[in-house]
């Protein structure tokens, strides 16, 4: 039996169905991604038949520009679920019932874990990565209430400035590359694989700064509290297929490079490798302590330094419930995975403590 389904570039391919699953037992399921290289497990368990596998018929939504465009779309009714990180901060606090169930990036075994993000910069910025201070009176593009949001506010604190000492652009990711290239801007942070293609694009662009270490990264799978009280069965199937398409892609970089191109418009096949490479470094869907920290940091964060006006008990709006059972029921799925230590691991009802 053959399945089809749309691609972003708007492609069509035929996949054969598992075996051990018909179209009329296929729990349906719509999901949204960002465009953006770490969100690629949920194609790649789509093309790779691990959805059907796992009992679902999932279709997913051309990838949007952020976060906050997915997170639209969830509360539209559009998708049931999307894979959103530091946007789901100030939606918690507009009032948006939000519940995370699973990383789509990050990391269950350590704390910090941003290896996915970099600061890309024209030629004869000036900008140093070994001296951050170098970004005062600069130009920086970075999407706001983002991850990448997020990684420019600690590159600005690490370089001993003040926000104000930089002038921040709001900016999509998909339009960063454009502004560097017309000079409209001295540099941009971002996910994969903008930073790269910024290098390949835009003739002297320069990395400055890769990783580091000086967020811990937040990406979550989120749907809306009343479907995720409605659905735990789905979304234990969900997890599941996501879990065995992470694993895949960890073994398999060069052929989800190869997805990549797909899915993200414009994407060249060796800058696909390049970020796949830093990817699968934090393609972890497991939940521990450090994830329910690293989320009770972002929310201090942006509220400390002013760009979000409240803060929320990251308890009430993470469900570690289902991605635990996963964990446990089916290990194999994490195997090669470094172990989570033993001070960060949790149980069904965790409660963290900051």
């Amino acid at each position: 039996m053959i399945k089809t389904f749309a691609l972003a570039a708007g492609l069509a391919v035929a996949l054969p169905l598992a075996a051990n699953a018909q179209d009329d037992d296929l729990i349906p399921l719509n999901a949204g991604m960002v465009s953006g290289i770490d969100q690629l497990g949920l194609p790649i368990a789509l093309e790779q038949g691990f959805f059907e596998k796992h009992g679902l018929d999932v279709h997913i939504a051309n990838p949007y520009a952020t976060g906050v465009d997915s997170l639209n779309a969830l509360q539209s009714g559009e998708v049931d679920t999307v894979q959103v990180g530091v946007p789901m901060i100030g939606a918690v606090v507009r009032g948006m019932d939000l519940v995370a169930l699973g990383n789509y990036s990050g990391n269950a075994a350590q704390l910090g874990s941003d290896t996915t993000m970099a600061l890309a910069a024209a030629e004869g910025s000036g900008i140093d990565g070994d001296d951050l201070s170098t970004l005062k009176g600069k130009r920086v593009a970075a999407s706001f209430g983002t991850i990448n949001h997020l990684y420019v506010l600690a590159l600005i604190e690490a370089g001993g400035l003040e926000v104000s000492d930089v002038n921040l652009v709001n900016t999509p990711p998909p339009d960063m590359t454009v502004a560097l290239l017309a000079d409209g801007i001295d540099a941009f942070v971002g996910w994969d694989p903008w930073p790269i293609m910024a290098q390949t694009d835009v003739p002297g662009a320069y990395e400055v700064v890769r990783g580091g270490n000086y967020i811990s990264y937040v990406g979550f799978n989120v749907a809306m509290r009343d479907w995720v009280e409605e659905n735990g069965e789905t979304i234990e199937k969900y997890l599941a297929a996501l879990s065995e398409a992470d694993q895949w892609m960890r073994a398999n970089p060069e052929d989800a490079a190869q997805v990549a191109t797909r899915w993200i418009p414009g994407l060249d096949i060796e800058v696909a490798k390049e970020a796949m490479g830093y990817n699968i470094q934090q393609a972890d869907r497991r939940l521990s302590a450090n994830n329910y920290a690293a989320l009770h940091a972002a929310v201090d964060t942006l509220h400390r330094l002013g760009f979000i006006d409240d803060t929320f008990d990251v308890n009430e709006h993470i469900n570690s419930t289902h991605i635990v059972k996963v964990m446990e029921e089916q290990p194999e799925l994490f195997s090669d995975l470094p172990a989570i230590p033993e001070e960060a691991m949790i149980t069904d009802g965790y409660h963290f403590e900051p």
